[in-house]
């Protein structure tokens, strides 16, 4: 009598311990779909920016006059309406859509490289096309260009993360997705507290010493 019940102690213990075990594989999704909702929460703060810096360069929003609205039609290269784009300009355009790729990347694993280029190409020809109807800016097709290329180097970028950090791609990039949209908007907060900045319309020069809007006036279009 005494071995049996001996012999029936251990099985509780047993029982005991699958019990507890048990929850740690769920426990362990967790940090995994709080990565992806923070990273559509940043990628959602990334676009707001984007689109403010492009259309607005940081300014008020605002809407321009007809004469602004010029479409560039051959990139890289001056027109009669309009000069070539600086080097800074088109460095700064491939960075600004560096993280579009990350978080494309990141947030839609299985879509091909040409599936996600093609949406970061969508994504300009649509502000390309807002900087027209608001007559904030010039419709480059240089911009086009060298946004999509800067989405790509985004993909890429993540692709080699895939393959030097296997299964912790996941949370690396989201950490480097969380610090650069947080320096992002810093450097935003920072530009938009200084004295050098973009002029409203109809004001002084900032930084790139745009011109007050007059009827019959034209400028290189920033």
């Amino acid at each position: 009598m005494t071995r049996t019940t001996d012999h029936a102690h251990p099985r509780p213990a047993t029982d005991d311990m699958t019990t507890t075990t048990r929850p740690a594989p769920a426990g362990a999704r967790i940090p995994a779909h709080a990565r992806s909702t923070t990273l559509v929460v940043l990628f959602a703060v990334y676009l707001a920016l984007l689109a403010w810096v492009v259309l607005w360069k940081l300014e008020v929003p605002w809407v321009g006059e007809g004469w602004r609205r010029t479409i560039k039609l051959v990139p890289f290269v001056a027109t009669a309406r309009a000069g070539a784009s600086p080097p800074a300009e088109v460095v700064a355009n491939l960075l600004l859509f560096v993280p579009f790729g990350l978080y494309l990347g990141l947030l839609a694993p299985t879509w091909s490289r040409w599936r996600a280029t093609a949406v970061v190409a969508g994504a300009s020809v649509v502000l390309e096309v807002a900087q027209y109807v608001l007559a904030v800016g010039s419709s480059d097709v240089t911009d086009l260009v060298v946004n999509t290329a800067g989405g790509l180097a985004g993909l890429v970028l993540v692709d080699a993360a895939r393959r030097r950090h296997g299964e912790r791609t996941g949370v690396v990039m989201a950490r480097v997705c969380a610090v650069g949209t947080v320096l992002a908007l810093l450097a935003s907060a920072a530009v938009v507290a200084s004295p050098l900045r973009y002029a409203p319309p109809g004001g002084e020069g900032g930084l790139h010493g745009t011109p007050p809007m007059r009827p019959s006036g034209e400028r290189a279009p920033g």
